[in-house]
Order: C-alpha cells, then structure tokens, then sequence
C-alpha cells in the first residue's frame, strides 16, 4: 500500500546508487495514515528535509562537484538525525 511511484530499480542492486528518500517518506505515510502516529511521521519528513537541505545525498541529487553518498550512508544519516 505504501511504496514509492517509481517502483523498484533492480539495476541498483549492490551498487549503493539507489536513492532511499521516497521510500523512507512511504514509511512515514505507513506511520500517519495506517497506524495514526503522526508525530514519527513528521519526524521522518524531517529528517528526510534536513538530508536534502544538508546535502547528504545519492548521486542522483547530489549537486555538482558535491560528494554523493551511498544508499546506506543516507540511511545511517537520516537514523542519526531520528535518534
């Protein structure tokens, strides 16, 4: 019920290139929508803003000569921002 519009993307697989913020906000929409937990949903959204605003990023997003992170770095980034 709860996953992101573009679906899979299995060419990613092992490569860490895959971006995981549209997943982690499906999460946040499983949180508010299905369990009425809207303060952690709100936390997530947060963390996933803070992640953009930080540039703490995928290849896919991050900006020129910027340092883009693996799929698990971003996710070890937006874990340390909800903790």
């Amino acid at each position: 019920m709860y996953e992101p519009i573009h679906g899979s993307f299995p060419q990613a697989t092992g490569l860490g290139i895959a971006n995981p913020l549209a997943t982690v906000l499906s999460a946040a929409m499983l949180f508010e929508m299905s369990f009425g937990l809207n303060e952690e949903g709100a936390a997530i959204r947060k963390a996933v803003d803070q992640s953009l605003a930080d540039g703490k990023v995928t290849e896919d997003l991050a900006a020129p000569g910027q340092t883009a992170l693996s799929t698990s770095e971003v996710g070890d980034y937006l874990v340390s921002l909800l903790q």
